[in-house]
């Protein structure tokens, strides 16, 4: 629970990623979302393959290949923000029914997407494509100040609260997941408060469902190491 193949709710989501992407893969925020509010779901598999073919079905419910994707009584949708807003609907949990603290919940997870995301993912990334390459350094640098400054302003935003408003909700939710996945050496812990938030937000008994399930999908796709025999090899 919640993953049930007789679920009506279906989640699109990849087979098997590379190591270093697992835990992190965006219908992560979906699951977490099923979890919290006790929704069962069904998974829907697909190839993971970054620079593969994407196959026609895939491309008809999310046109850029990605995921996640979720399909509930004839609705399709795309985009892990919308997703998002669509499931706290669903519960109070993690939407407000008050429509100025529901709108101040939407806000913070706009900001997780377009005002800290944009700058920590484009740090992962200059440090992927730049590996063993002479302008890494450089790069890095011309970037980090500016996901450095936006981390500070969440900081003292967050100050010694628990959660971004009065209580957890979608906006906490994807900023706790943006967060975690900035993997650049020393950004988020610079801030005490913030490694202290993704903590209390990892530590939810929903997030921890929601990892395991991803990362069981992982570890029953994973390809099978390949075993050479001595005329194969030469020998």
């Amino acid at each position: 629970m919640p993953v049930n193949p007789d679920a009506d709710i279906e989640v699109t989501a990849y087979a098997w990623v590379p190591e270093m992407a697992q835990g992190f893969v965006k219908d992560m925020r979906v699951r977490w979302a099923l979890e919290e509010i006790g929704l069962p779901y069904r998974e829907r598999l697909v190839s993971g393959d970054i620079g593969g073919e994407k196959s026609a079905e895939h491309l008809a419910d999310q046109p850029f290949g990605q995921v996640p994707v979720y399909k509930e009584a004839g609705l399709t949708l795309f985009e892990s923000g919308a997703i998002l807003i669509h499931i706290g609907d669903k519960d109070e949990c993690l939407l407000p029914r008050d429509p100025q603290s529901r709108a101040r919940a939407i806000s913070w997870m706009i900001a997780a997407l377009n005002s800290i995301e944009p700058f920590t993912q484009a740090l992962f990334m200059i440090g992927m494509v730049s590996a063993g390459k002479t302008w890494q350094h450089e790069a890095i640098a011309a970037v980090r100040p500016f996901a450095e400054r936006r981390l500070a302003q969440l900081s003292a935003v967050l100050g010694q609260k628990d959660w971004l408003e009065d209580r957890f909700t979608i906006g906490d939710l994807v900023m706790i997941d943006v967060l975690r996945a900035a993997r650049a050496p020393g950004l988020v812990a610079a801030h005490p408060n913030l490694i202290a938030y993704v903590e209390r937000g990892t530590a939810r008994p929903a997030f921890k469902a929601a990892i395991a399930a991803q990362l069981a999908v992982f570890a029953e796709n994973a390809p099978k190491p390949v075993i050479h025999t001595e005329t194969e090899s030469g020998m």
